[in-house]
C-alpha cells in the first residue's frame, strides 16, 4: 500500500474511533453516549411533499412581539370561556395568565416546587435540569362548560385544575401499565373525554433532542375516559406524536407526527370510528395544531424539510455517524437551514385542503412557533424556545 493509502486508512480509522468515543464531548449527541440509537423515519416520498412558501413573508407585516422577557418558553396559548387571557405554561413550571395589567400565577403542576430550583433563569434551556421537579406544562385546554383547565405536563402526566387555579390534580400518569414519560398535548370531546399524546416512552422532555435525532418510535396516542377514569392506548409506535385538536363537529381529531412531518386524522364517529389515516403531508415538522371557529386547522411548523433531513431520516446509520461527528449543533442547523429560527404556520380546511401559509423566513418578528391560537381576529403564537408571545392581526 502506498504512503498516501496508509495515511488515508489511518485517518479514517482515527476518525471512526474518535466518533465512537467522542472524548471531548463535541458531538450533538455526546450527552446521550451509549443510549443513542437511530431509527428509520417513515418519511413520505419526497415527490409527495408540497414545498409551498409565503414569498411575501406576511408574518413580518402586521405582527408584533408582546411581553418580551416576561414569559419564558410559552408553549401553548389558551383563553378561558369568558375570553380572558392569554394563559400559558412557562419554562419554570407555572401556568400564568394575563390579567389585563400584568402576568399573574394561575396554576402549578408540581407539589414539590422549590423556589431555589425553579427560580427564574437567564436562559430557557437552563430549566431542563430541574424540569422533572418543577414540572413543565405544555398543552393547555379549557373545558368550556366547567371552566376547568386541563394540562399536559411533560413529567406529571394529564392534569386538571379548577377555574380558580392552584395546584393541579393528576388525572393519569400511566396507560396500560406503562408510565407517561413525555406528555405533550391534548383536547377534549363534548363528554369531557381527553385525547392526548405521550411523545416518547423512552425519553423525558429534557432529552427531547434525543427523541428527534434518534427518530424515536415509542410515542403513543391516548384516551382518558372521564367517566371510568381509565386511560387506554389508541395508537402506539409513533414517531414524536405531538399536537392534538378536535374537529368542529367532534367527528374526528387531528394529531401531529412531529418527526415524520404529517397530520393524521383519528375518527371518533361514523363507519371509520377507531381508525386513522393521513390527513396532510406538511412542508415541515409540526409542533401543535389548533382549530378555529370555522373548523379550520392552524398548524405550527417548527422547521422546514430539507434534502439533508430527508436523507438522514431514511438512512439511520448515516444519521448516527453524522451526529457523532465533532460538529456543534449550529453547523447542523446551518446545513438544515434552520439557524435563523424562522416562523412558519399553515392552515388547512376540515377536508385537508391547504388554505394558507404564513412565514417570517428570517425570524425578524415571529420565531420558532410551537402553537397558533386564533382569537378575536388575531393569531397568537406560542414558542417553547422564545421569551415572548408574538401576535399577528389577520387581514
Amino acid at each position: 500500500m502506498s504512503r498516501v493509502g496508509v495515511t488515508a486508512s489511518i485517518s479514517i480509522i482515527t476518525l471512526a474511533v474518535y466518533c465512537a468515543w467522542d472524548p471531548f464531548d463535541h458531538s450533538v449527541v455526546s450527552e446521550y453516549r451509549r443510549e443513542f440509537e437511530a431509527h428509520k423515519v417513515e418519511f413520505p416520498a419526497w415527490s409527495e411533499v408540497r414545498m409551498v412558501r409565503d414569498v411575501e413573508n406576511r408574518l413580518v407585516r402586521g405582527s408584533e412581539r408582546r411581553f418580551v422577557g416576561e414569559v419564558q418558553g410559552p408553549e401553548s396559548i389558551a383563553f378561558d370561556g369568558l375570553g380572558r387571557g392569554p394563559y400559558t405554561g412557562v419554562a419554570d413550571g407555572r401556568v400564568v395568565f394575563w390579567n389585563g395589567r400584568a402576568w399573574a400565577d394561575f396554576a402549578y403542576t408540581s407539589s414539590n416546587r422549590s423556589e431555589e430550583l425553579c427560580s427564574r433563569k437567564a436562559e430557557i434551556m437552563s430549566y431542563r435540569e430541574n424540569e422533572h421537579t418543577c414540572g413543565r406544562p405544555l398543552g393547555l385546554r379549557f373545558h368550556k362548560k366547567t371552566g376547568d383547565l386541563y394540562i399536559a405536563d411533560a413529567y406529571f402526566g394529564l392534569m386538571k385544575v379548577g377555574p380558580e387555579g392552584g395546584l393541579a390534580t393528576c388525572l393519569t400518569d400511566e396507560a396500560e401499565g406503562v408510565p407517561l414519560t413525555f406528555t405533550n398535548d391534548l383536547d377534549l370531546d363534548d363528554e369531557g373525554n381527553v385525547y392526548f399524546t405521550d411523545s416518547s416512552t423512552r425519553h423525558q422532555r429534557r432529552n427531547f433532542l434525543q427523541v428527534i435525532y434518534s427518530g424515536d418510535n415509542s410515542g403513543r396516542l391516548l384516551k382518558y375516559n372521564s367517566t371510568t377514569k381509565e386511560t387506554t392506548v389508541l395508537m402506539k409506535n409513533l414517531q414524536f406524536p405531538n399536537g392534538v385538536s378536535m374537529s368542529k363537529d367532534k367527528s374526528f381529531f387531528l394529531f401531529c407526527e412531529g418527526v415524520i412531518g404529517r397530520l393524521r386524522r383519528y375518527w371518533l364517529k361514523g363507519e371509520k370510528a377507531g381508525t386513522s389515516e393521513v390527513f396532510a403531508i406538511l412542508p415541515g415538522f409540526p409542533d401543535n395544531v389548533r382549530t378555529n371557529e370555522k373548523g379550520e386547522f392552524w398548524v405550527a411548523i417548527h422547521t422546514r424539510r430539507s434534502m439533508y433531513t430527508y436523507i438522514c431520516g431514511i438512512f439511520p446509520r448515516l444519521r448516527k455517524f453524522l451526529l457523532k461527528l465533532p460538529i456543534p449543533l449550529r453547523v447542523h442547523q446551518i446545513i438544515n437551514r434552520s439557524y435563523k429560527q424562522p416562523a412558519i404556520v399553515v392552515k388547512y380546511s376540515s377536508e385537508g385542503e391547504l388554505l394558507e401559509i404564513l412565514e417570517d423566513s428570517e425570524g425578524q418578528v415571529v420565531r420558532t412557533v410551537s402553537e397558533v391560537e386564533e382569537n378575536d381576529g388575531k393569531l397568537w403564537f406560542g414558542s417553547v424556545l422564545m421569551s415572548f408571545i408574538a401576535v399577528h392581526k389577520l387581514e
